[in-house]
């Protein structure tokens, strides 16, 4: 059976090979996954060493069981499709989309189609060549259930620059949240490290395996009795960065059932996805090296949830000037 139509392989340590790093003890008993490669598996959850996710510096013991989770190969065909696309602004080398809540940016095993990706293909034919064979023309990402503004790159040069300026923090990336609880402080900054949780490869955490730093600031807009309103602007753009941060401080994403836990789901079970939108986005535009500033409309069901808690005491309009 060829490797990669293997979804794991479990391995037990034997007294030989106890005390050696995780990465030198699988590249020693096993010759068919590359320890380049199962170093890249480990800081992306899919190495356990007793049911935990580890590090590839993990010292194994005698008896470990080690289990390493392999994606088994599978191409996936992008065809474009008709999906409707709210556009913000498009030129030769730019499209902003307001993304709705739902819809995936780029396919992955699960969701090979119906994606962000598959609508751009369809606007843009001349997409499929541009920055990577599945994530064509883009260079950041929202989460599936976070709505609002991203941009996408439609040629080459493109999406070079707006990559660098990705890579380096350049944007100025805000977004709006509407939390559990009571908020001391008007406004703070969260600077947690942020890495794969230990334990579920799927989550990410202030106590996870490899964390790399992560810095979010928050504002309260307004403050309801149980419930609050909140700018946050990120400095760096980890995988679920908000939703963890402001979990960490004990203030969860209404709506976010991973994060926000199992009492806060169902305490605001009326809310059908976490309420985190991406309000704004600026940048500088890759060919004209012009400033571009872009707001993204707040979508009906994030004004219905956030008031069904409390009266705004000034229009969403005003609210971020």
């Amino acid at each position: 059976m060829a490797l990669d139509d293997v979804l794991s392989r479990t391995y037990t340590v034997s007294f030989d090979h106890a005390g050696q790093r995780l990465d030198i003890f699988l590249a020693n008993i096993q010759f068919e996954i590359s320890r380049s490669r199962l170093s890249f598996l480990a800081h992306e959850g899919n190495i356990t060493v007793n049911g935990k996710v580890r590090k590839p510096s993990f010292h194994v013991s005698v008896n470990d069981v080690v289990v390493v989770t392999l994606s088994p190969a599978k191409e996936i065909s992008l065809q474009p499709q008709p999906i409707s696309l709210d556009i913000l602004f498009e030129d030769s080398d730019i499209i902003v989309i307001n993304k709705p809540s739902g819809l995936v940016v780029h396919p992955a095993p699960g969701h090979e189609s119906n994606t962000l990706v598959n609508a751009l293909l369809y606007h843009c034919p001349g997409l499929l060549k541009i920055g990577g064979e599945i994530r064509p023309g883009i260079v950041h990402r929202l989460d599936q259930d976070t709505s609002g503004v991203l941009v996408v790159a439609k040629n080459d040069l493109a999406h070079v620059a707006l990559s660098k300026q990705f890579k380096e923090r350049q944007p100025q990336k805000v977004y709006l949240a509407f939390v559990s609880g009571v908020l001391k402080e008007k406004e703070g900054e969260i600077d947690f490290s942020i890495g794969r949780h230990p334990s579920e490869r799927k989550k990410m955490s202030i106590h996870g395996t490899a964390p790399r730093s992560a810095r979010s600031q928050y504002f309260v807009l307004q403050q309801f009795e149980h419930t609050a309103l909140l700018k946050v602007i990120i400095e760096t753009g980890r995988t679920h960065q908000i939703r963890v941060h402001l979990s960490a401080i004990g203030h969860p994403i209404i709506g976010d059932s991973i994060y926000g836990g199992r009492s806060i789901y169902k305490t605001y079970r009326t809310v059908s996805r976490q309420m985190l939108h991406a309000i704004q986005l600026q940048f500088i535009h890759p060919i004209k090296k012009e400033p571009c500033f872009f707001t993204a409309p707040i979508p009906s069901d994030f004004k219905k949830a956030v008031l069904m808690y409390g009266a705004l005491d000034v229009p969403w309009e005003t609210l971020l000037t």
